[in-house]
Parts: structure tokens; C-alpha cells; sequence
């Protein structure tokens, strides 16, 4: 599924050099300083391991229990990556994992792929949990796989009782499943994979440290490269030049000027002057898990009337987020850390509810740049140790500029705590308070 940062990155490549460019001009000098100074440090991510991935599937197994569900199906995506280790894409033809409430998982493969998905697994031996255990359901091109898994599940001692199914799991595969297993009703399989992936571990905390830590060493780096005259889409090749340096993939969006009061940015090839206000937000990834860092700055040296207006704006954001942050804790529901960033906005003139402030506040992350619980008015869930959250409030003033910071934090004991320093002033984006 391409998300809008990455129909905002692809598009630019079709228009501008490709970032490998950048890579081939650093063997000639051409790489900013700042940039050509980034290092590797992929030797820091310390993969998931096997004995994590067996707890995981543990605990789906007893949330699938407290349910009252007999199994849980997942097709493709991050939370086949989440319990296996396994990175499948998707396609019109079924492939799941299916976990049964009690004996092995098991797959259930084109039989063309067999082959490919051993190989997989024989290579990697942690891929899978339990892999020599893990039986693989095999089906031609003329055969009907959810007959298959229908077969599968029977031998597995369900015939009737409910399937959990992964959220993203597309409809032609779900419906199919209906009709084919007629006897077992289908039901949600949040519960289970968010009930699991929502709570983050210490393995997966440092991951993601190492994701948020490397991305703003890469902004840092492209604030002291860029100059009037550059264009958002070189910005956004020379950022990806960084992240690849440091041993990641990752993009940007780049956005300059009035269109930064666009949330989500524009195609539109921008170009930044003396006292552009320039707008980075995104990431990278480190074992699949991700970033998601939104910082500000001034191009060349900020003055006027109009950068004491972004000035002001952005010390009330700035406000709002460490209210924001302030108000976490163990209990709190997830809508009242939203309902503190909104009332700094509203109370300094920004409102009311989302005239300025157009989005929720915060969204869940992990191996999904966006995903399970949001931090978002209506929703009541009380936040837990280990949960992962962005804390991206805004302001957009449409035709003028807007102004966002965004920074991922984690729930502690005994409050939120940031993976990165928040962004101090509009003047000084880069040091720490």
C-alpha cells in the first residue's frame, strides 16, 4: 500500500535526479559537507530475535483465547513481519499464516512459491517461529485455496467457532474465507495483532531509538546544506543521500514557503529563497521499524514582520506539544493528550477545535508509520508502558505558511518520554534546549 509519503517521494523521482545520484557524487566531492560527513551505523540494530517472536506468538495465543477465538489469519503486511520475521507482498494470489488458539502454525502458499518461501525459511532459521514445525499448505493454479485452508483449519480441530482476521487483509481474501468455511463466523483480528504490537519491548524501544536518533542526525545535516536557490525535490534526494549513508532507507517530505500549510504537502516543485521557512517530515526505517520526525527552519538569515509571525506561531506549538507530553501517563486516556495540545492552540487564538489545527494529534507507530492506538478526541483507551506515539501538533494559516513539530515518544512508568530532543526555537531548530 503506498501511503501519501510515499506517492510524494516517487512522484518527485520521476521529475529529479535520483538520490543514487547523490551517492555517485560523493566519491567526487559534490555531497555537502554536513551530509558526506553522516556515517554508517547499521551495525547498531540488533535484530528482533527467535525467543522474542515465540513470546509473541504466545501472547496472540492467549489473546486469541480471552476472545474466544479459535484463529488468527494474516495474509501479508507488518504484522506477518511482526510474529514471523517473514516479508511477503502482496498479491491476488493467497498466502496466509494462520495460528491456531492451540497446536503449529501453519502456511498456506501458491505451490510455485513453495520453493521461494523455504528457501526463506531454511536460510533464515528465526524467520519463522518454530519453522520446523511450521506445516506449508500448497496450491496450484487450478486448485481453490480457501478450500485449502478450510481443510487446513479442520485438521487443525476447527470447524466451527470464530477467525480473527488481520485488518489489512484485502476483501476478495476475507469473503472467499466466508464462503469456503460457512460454519466459522469472522470476526476482528485487532484485538490479538494490535493487542500484541501495541505494547512495545525493550528490543523494539532501542530500534526505534536508533530510527529517531539517525533521522534528525540527518536533518541536522541538511539544515546546514541547504541554500537559497536549492529546490524541495533536491532537498528531499540529498535527505535520502543521508539516510542511505548512515545504512538506512528513508524519505522526506520537503516543502517550502505557503505550501507547508498544506499538512500533507504538494508535487509542486518549489524553490527556496533568502528566508524560505522549509518544512521536513518523515524518517527511515531500522529493521522495519520507523521513524517519524517533523522539524522547521528558516533558509538563510530569518527577519521581517512575517518571521516574527512564524516565530510566534511556532512557540505556540512548541507549547502545545510539551503540554502534551506533560499531560502522559500511565491511565490517561488517549483523547485528553490530544485535548492538551488543542487547548494551548485554541486559548492563543488558533481555534476553535480544528479550524487551525487539522489533524489529531498523535498516531500510534511501530513496523507502520501510522498504526494502533491515535491519540485522537472520542477515543478513551488509557495509555500503557510501551505504547509508541507521535506528538505532531500544528498550525496552518492557508495562503500564508503552517507550522508543525513532531517528535515520537514512548509511555514510562512515570510519564512520556521522547526518542529525540524537541525542536527548541524556530531560530536554533538544531540544539538542545
Amino acid at each position: 500500500m503506498m501511503n501519501r509519503r510515499k506517492f510524494l517521494a516517487s512522484s518527485a523521482a520521476l521529475a529529479v535526479t535520483p538520490a543514487v545520484a547523490f551517492q555517485e557524487q560523493s566519491s567526487r566531492g559534490k555531497l555537502p559537507a554536513a551530509i558526506a560527513a553522516l556515517t554508517n551505523r547499521s551495525g547498531e540494530a540488533v535484530p528482533i530475535q527467535l525467543s522474542e517472536r515465540e513470546q509473541r506468538v504466545e501472547r496472540a495465543r492467549a489473546l486469541l483465547r480471552s476472545n474466544k477465538a479459535d484463529a488468527l489469519i494474516i495474509t501479508t503486511g507488518s504484522s506477518l513481519t511482526y510474529f514471523t520475521g517473514l516479508r511477503w507482498g502482496q498479491s491476488d494470489r493467497f498466502f496466509a499464516w494462520v495460528l491456531p488458539v492451540k497446536g503449529n502454525p501453519f502456511l498456506v502458499c501458491p505451490a510455485f512459491e513453495e520453493a521461494r518461501l523455504r528457501e526463506r525459511t531454511d536460510a533464515v532459521p528465526s524467520v519463522l517461529p518454530s519453522a520446523a514445525k511450521t506445516r506449508i499448505h500448497a496450491w496450484n493454479e487450478d486448485e481453490d485455496p480457501y478450500k485449502l485452508l478450510a481443510k487446513a483449519l479442520r485438521d487443525a480441530g476447527i470447524a466451527t467457532g470464530k477467525l480473527a482476521i488481520e485488518e489489512r487483509t484485502q476483501f476478495s481474501f476475507s469473503d472467499a474465507i466466508a464462503h469456503a468455511s460457512p460454519a466459522l463466523s469472522i470476526v476482528s483480528g485487532n484485538p490479538v495483532t494490535y493487542g500484541c504490537r501495541g505494547i512495545k519491548s525493550p528490543a523494539e524501544l532501542a530500534l526505534m531509538q536508533l530510527a529517531n536518533s539517525v533521522t534528525l542526525s540527518v536533518y541536522k545535516a541538511f539544515y546546514e546544506s541547504a541554500h537559497p536557490g536549492m529546490s524541495n525535490k533536491e532537498g528531499a534526494d540529498l535527505i535520502s543521500a543521508g539516510f542511505s549513508r548512515c545504512g538506512f532507507r528513508g524519505a522526506v517530505m520537503c516543502q517550502a514557503d505557503a505550501f507547508t500549510a498544506l499538512p500533507h504537502g504538494s508535487l509542486q516543485t518549489q524553490m527556496f529563497k533568502e528566508g524560505s521557512l522549509v518544512l521536513l517530515d518523515d524518517g527511515c526505517a531500522v529493521e522495519g521499524y520507523v521513524s517519524d520526525i517533523t522539524r522547521m527552519f528558516i533558509v538563510g538569515k530569518p527577519s521581517g514582520p512575517k518571521f516574527d509571525k512564524q516565530r510566534k506561531v511556532f512557540d505556540i506549538v512548541h507549547a502545545a506539544q510539551a503540554a502534551a507530553l506533560a499531560k502522559a501517563r500511565p491511565g490517561v486516556p488517549c483523547q485528553s493528550i490530544d485535548a492538551a495540545a488543542r487547548a494551548v492552540i485554541t486559548d492563543a487564538g488558533y481555534g476553535p477545535g480544528y479550524k487551525y489545527f487539522a489533524h489529531r494529534l498523535g498516531h500510534g507507530i511501530g513496523l507502520d508509520g501510522h498504526e494502533w492506538p491515535y491519540l485522537v478526541g472520542g477515543n478513551p483507551l488509557p495509555l500503557a508502558p510501551g505504547m509508541c506515539f507521535s506528538d505532531e501538533p500544528g498550525i496552518y494559516i492557508p495562503g500564508e505558511f503552517g507550522m508543525r513539530l513532531e517528535d515520537c515518544w514512548h509511555v514510562t512508568e512515570d510519564g512520556g518520554k521522547m526518542f529525540t530532543p524537541p525542536s527548541p526555537s524556530l531560530d536554533q531548530p538544531f540544539s538542545v534546549a
